[in-house]
């Protein structure tokens, strides 16, 4: 199995705190550029404190760079791992210059964000830019592998982890149990903007939504309802942002008489920050709060399915770049999606011009 022309394998995702000492430089880094006032940071920062100033997303990263090594090799696939960060260490800048020393031409990266929109794809590719840009002549080219939301391994371990959370229900309410996909949300405006025609984000979402829900109806023998929720909303109270919130919708079902709800993050590959804190400690506490049995289905992670899924992905762009017919995998009804962004698609609202790598900027 052939990953040619590709030399190194990047992992790029957000990064967060690792100590009490680093939260709120670690939030600066995040919010630089938006006006975001001190004292939100501050509040912010206790969710981080809660949790002793550590966000389990680095750790858990470690967890899935290991998984994806041990894949390859038991594959055959000579293809080494690095790791860099948007927002914290270790900085993408830093990884970029390492994988530039080592030697590797030519970089396939892979965003640990499923969906495509501006925070979720174009803000990591212009920070690959500035990444490479002071690595000169040494800069190695850098691909991303394709949004991977519909693709089976995805999807598959979705299915898997609610159904696990369906059954830790208590038996008299599982049949009726509504299943509450949530995700982060957005301005509206960037849904707007996030792909082509038909593939916005809350599109790509609720194509999942439909199928780990089939996939659980099929497995449980019980017709499943679906909602598509939000979470960690972040913007100005005058901005349109993606709604329902998962807490007031959690209170909705309570008054629909709905007797109990699983709560499915499919916008998260792990259990980082916005899971823990937005899901397990907030909308549990509002499920407590109004008498509602909800449990947590687990983000796909290191599952066996989505590591391989990784590999699959590899192999799949590295085919279409050596002008070979790939196998496309993908459930649904958007598609596998491109492997070039088209021009215009997730726009930087505040820096239309600045650069972006992986595809037309």
């Amino acid at each position: 199995m052939s990953t040619s022309p590709y030399d190194a394998f990047l992992l790029v995702s957000f990064g967060g705190p690792e100590g009490p000492d680093d939260v709120l430089p670690f939030l600066e880094n995040v919010t630089r550029g938006r006006g975001i006032p001190p004292e939100r940071l501050l509040e912010v920062a206790e969710h981080y404190l809660g949790f002793g100033g550590i966000s389990p997303i680095n750790a858990q990263n470690r967890a899935l760079v290991a998984a994806i090594e041990a894949d390859f090799a038991a594959h055959g696939l000579d293809l080494p791992v690095y790791w860099g960060n948007r927002n914290w260490a270790p900085y993408l800048t830093q990884e970029m210059a390492r994988i530039a020393a080592d030697g590797h031409g030519r970089v396939l990266a892979m965003l640990t964000s499923a969906y495509s929109s501006y925070s979720g794809c174009r803000q990591y590719r212009e920070d690959l830019a500035a990444a490479v840009a002071p690595l000169g002549e040494r800069a190695p080219e850098v691909d991303r592998i394709r949004h991977y939301f519909n693709h089976p391994g995805f999807v598959e371990a979705m299915v898997a982890s609610t159904l696990a959370a369906v059954a830790a229900l208590p038996a008299e309410v599982r049949d009726g149990a509504r299943l509450v996909f949530v995700t982060h949300s957005v301005p509206t405006a960037m849904d707007e903007g996030s792909g082509p025609d038909g593939y916005a984000y809350t599109a790509q979402h609720r194509d999942v939504a439909r199928l780990v829900t089939a996939g659980v109806a099929a497995a449980t023998d019980t017709d499943r309802e679906l909602d598509l929720v939000y979470c960690s909303r972040s913007g100005p109270p005058t901005q349109p942002w993606l709604e329902p919130d998962a807490n007031d919708h959690l209170e909705g079902l309570v008054a629909d008489g709905v007797p109990a709800a699983v709560l499915v993050p499919i916008g998260f590959v792990s259990d980082h920050m916005e899971v823990k804190y937005d899901l397990d400690t907030e909308a549990l506490a509002t499920a407590r709060r109004v008498g509602l049995p909800v449990t947590r289905a687990a983000t796909v992670g290191t599952d066996p399915q989505f590591v391989a899924a990784v590999r699959e992905l590899v192999l799949e762009r590295a085919a279409a770049v050596r002008g070979e017919e790939p196998v496309r995998r993908s459930l649904g009804e958007l598609g596998a999606s491109h492997d070039v962004c088209p021009a215009g698609c997730c726009p930087n609202a505040r820096d239309p011009q600045r650069p972006a790598l992986c595809g037309v900027a």
